[in-house]
C-alpha cells in the first residue's frame, strides 16, 4: 500500500490491498499455470466448465451442494461483486467496519451504502436489531435497500461470527426483504493449528497459545437461507496468490438465482471481466484442493494464527483493545486507550495514526477510516505478513518451523511492535 499523504487519503486508488500471505507461490501451482501458458484466449463469461465444476465440488465438501450451472467465475472478487450488485439493483447495507473495497464498489454503481454497527462479539455481520431499524429508517426517507453484504470470516476484524449471531442477522435480513451476499474469501484461513499431514482441511482442536478457542465453527448464510444468498469466494484468500486474480460466486438454484446469474454474466461480458485462461486452470486445480494445496493452506493459516495471537498479546499488554483474531492474516486494533500517548506524537485520528504507526513499524497499517469506521476512533489493521521475515526464504522457514515465534527475525518483528506500543503507554 502506498503511504498516505494529504492528497491520497480519499482516492480509492490509495486504499489498502487485502493482507497478503507473505509466502512464496506453491511450486505445484506454478507448474499448473506454466503448463497452461499456451492458452491465448480468456475463459468465457462466467468461466468455463472446469473451473465452475471445481468450485461446485469445493462448496459441496463444505456442506453446500452446488450445480456448476449455478456458478460464475471472474477475475477477482471486486469484478464479480460489481457485476452482481449491478445486476441486482438497489442500495446496499454493510457492517461497520467492513473491507476497504466494498463501499467504493457500491458507490461506483451510483448506489447508496448504509453502514450498520456490528455486535460487540465480532465483526463481519451487522447487529440484527440495528439492521432492522436502519432499513426501516432508510425506507422511510426514500431509500431502496435491497442487499445485505456480510462476511463469515472478516476483514478487517479477523473475527468469525458465532452461529447464533449469524443466524439472527440472516433472519433480520430475511424479515427486511434483503438479498444476502456472503463474502467467504477468508473462510479457509481460520486459525487452527496443524494436527498432522492427514488433516487436509485443518480441523485442528488444540492450541498451544491458549488465547483462541479449541475450534472455530464457520457457517455460511447459504445454509440458513438457501434461496436468498449468493456466496462469493476470492481465491486469493487461501488458494491462489493475489497476482493471479480469480474468484467464484454461487447463486441460489431458484428462478431468481438463475435470473441473477444471467444478468451478472451480461455485466461481466459488457465489462470484459473474464478470467485469464492459464489462471482459470490454476484456479480449478486449487479449488479441488489436492494434498499440496490443502496442506499449504492449513500450514499458512496456522502460521498466521500463531503470529496474530502473539501480536494480540502485545496489544493487550499495553492496554490497547482488539478482538482475538480467529481468521485471516491480520488483526484490528483499537488504540483509543493510548490516546494520551498518541497525542504527544501529534496523532489525533485514524488517518494520522495510519501514517505514524506505519512509519514506525515500517509496514502498512491502514486506519479505520479505510474500513468505513469512524475517523475519530484510533483503530488500525495490523497485518501479520510483514512479521514473518524480510525474504521469501525467511518466510518459508517460518512456515515449516516447529515454533515460528522462536525464529529470531519473527521475534525481532514482535519486539519492534512491543517497543512502539510501549512508547505510548509511558
Amino acid at each position: 500500500m502506498q503511504r498516505t499523504t494529504a492528497e491520497g487519503r480519499g482516492p480509492v486508488r490509495y486504499g489498502p490491498p487485502a493482507p497478503q500471505p507473505g509466502l512464496p507461490v506453491l511450486p505445484e501451482l506454478t507448474a499448473v499455470l506454466a503448463a497452461a501458458a499456451w492458452r491465448s484466449a480468456p475463459e468465457p463469461a462466467g468461466g468455463g466448465s472446469p473451473v465452475r465444476s471445481a468450485a461446485a465440488r469445493h462448496w459441496a465438501r463444505r456442506g453446500l451442494p452446488t450445480d456448476p450451472d449455478n456458478v460464475a467465475a471472474g477475475p477477482g472478487a471486486p469484478a464479480l461483486l460489481l457485476a452482481l450488485l449491478g445486476a441486482y439493483g438497489g442500495d446496499v447495507m454493510l457492517p461497520r467496519p467492513c473491507p476497504a473495497w466494498w463501499t467504493p464498489q457500491v458507490r461506483l454503481l451510483g448506489r447508496r451504502a448504509y453502514h450498520v454497527p456490528t455486535p460487540a462479539e465480532c465483526g463481519g455481520v451487522p447487529d440484527p436489531y440495528a439492521l432492522l431499524e436502519t432499513v426501516r429508517r432508510v425506507r422511510a426517507e426514500g431509500g431502496d435497500p435491497r442487499v445485505l453484504l456480510l462476511s463469515v470470516a472478516d476483514d478487517p476484524t479477523a473475527t468469525v461470527p458465532p452461529p447464533e449471531l449469524l443466524r439472527e442477522a440472516c433472519e433480520a435480513a430475511a424479515s427486511a426483504g434483503l438479498f444476502v451476499v456472503s463474502d467467504e474469501t477468508w473462510r479457509d484461513t481460520v486459525h487452527r493449528p496443524v494436527r498432522g499431514s492427514g488433516d487436509r482441511l485443518g480441523g485442528g482442536t488444540g492450541d498451544r497459545h491458549g488465547d483462541r478457542p479449541r475450534d472455530t465453527l464457520v457457517l455460511s448464510p447459504a445454509e440458513m437461507l438457501p434461496d436468498e444468498v449468493a456466496v462469493l469466494l476470492d481465491l486469493s484468500g487461501a488458494l491462489l496468490p493475489a497476482g493471479w486474480p480469480a474468484a467464484v460466486v454461487r447463486f441460489p438454484s431458484t428462478p431468481r438465482g438463475i435470473w441473477l446469474r444471467a444478468r451478472t454474466l451480461d455485466v461481466l461480458t459488457a465489462t470484459g471481466a473474464f478470467v485469464a485462461g492459464p489462471v482459470a486452470g490454476a484456479a480449478a486445480h486449487a479449488l479441488d484442493e489436492p494434498a499440496p494445496v490443502a496442506g499449504r493452506a492449513v500450514a499458512a493459516a496456522a502460521l498466521h494464527g500463531a503470529v496474530a495471537a502473539a501480536a494480540h498479546r502485545e496489544l493487550l499488554a499495553v492496554g490497547a483493545l482488539a478482538r482475538p483474531p480467529r481468521a485471516g492474516r491480520h488483526l484490528y486494533a483499537d488504540l483509543t486507550p493510548l490516546r494520551a500517548g498518541l497525542a504527544r506524537s501529534g496523532v489525533g485520528d485514524a488517518m494520522e495514526l495510519e501514517d505514524w504507526l506505519g512509519g514506525r513499524l515500517g509496514a502498512p497499517t491502514p486506519g479505520g477510516q479505510r474500513f468505513a469506521d469512524e475517523p475519530v476512533a484510533l483503530r488500525v489493521r495490523l497485518s501479520t505478513g510483514p512479521l514473518l521475515g524480510a525474504t521469501p526464504e525467511e518466510r518459508l522457514a517460518a512456515l515449516t518451523a516447529t515454533d515460528p515465534l522462536e525464529l529470531p527475525y519473527v521475534r525481532a518483528s514482535l519486539d519492534r511492535l512491543r517497543s512502539v506500543l510501549a512508547e505510548l503507554s509511558d
